[in-house]
């Protein structure tokens, strides 16, 4: 039971903010692709940041685990283009349909529609799926913590390179769409 309070606390903040950065709103989502507003682009990084922070503290302490996945490059490289163009035609990414369509919005429960069809599809189809596209080009499970040689090192890293780049992101996105001027206020 614990866990699943811990998973409905987790998923209502996660709406919260989201809601609040503007995540649910498909005009601001274009803008920030559009690389007119940094702001979603910068929470997105800084979550990742603070994420792996996070998680290397809970396995530090033998709380946190993780499940590593096999990574597949035709797999991941087909998936990233599907993702993308759903998300550029309608706006929004799976966490923030959701969240859109809990705000009322029916565009977002359309797309929501839309993903839980392809859901659907790609259920039917996986097992042919795995072995045409999958399977060839698996190159096991890869990680950064492999790589670097330490898991906490890894976590450290990655969260200064999404640090650095939402600062990046601010600095360079800002200073084209007026953020941060006096102007802007």
């Amino acid at each position: 039971m614990t866990q699943v309070l811990l998973g409905l606390f987790s998923g209502i903040a996660f709406g919260f903010i989201v809601q609040r950065i503007g995540a649910t709103d498909p005009d601001k989502m274009a803008r920030a692709h559009l690389m007119v507003e940094p702001q979603i682009p910068q929470f997105m990084m800084l979550a990742v940041a603070f994420s792996a922070l996070g998680l290397a503290g809970l396995q530090a302490v033998g709380v946190g685990r993780t499940v590593i996945l096999p990574t597949s490059l035709a797999a991941t490289g087909i998936a990233a283009v599907i993702f993308g163009i759903g998300w550029g035609l309608c706006g929004y990414c799976p966490g923030t349909c959701w969240a859109a369509a809990g705000e009322g919005r029916l565009d977002a429960l359309f797309a929501l529609l839309g993903g839980l069809a392809g859901t659907a599809l790609f259920a039917h189809f996986h097992e042919g799926i795995i072995a045409a596209i999958y399977l060839p080009t698996n190159q096991g499970p890869l990680t950064l913590a492999d790589w670097v040689g330490n898991r906490f090192a890894a976590a450290v890293l990655l969260a200064a390179v999404f640090g650095a780049s939402a600062w990046a992101v601010g600095k360079i996105w800002g200073r084209h769409s007026g953020h941060g001027s006096e102007e802007a206020e």
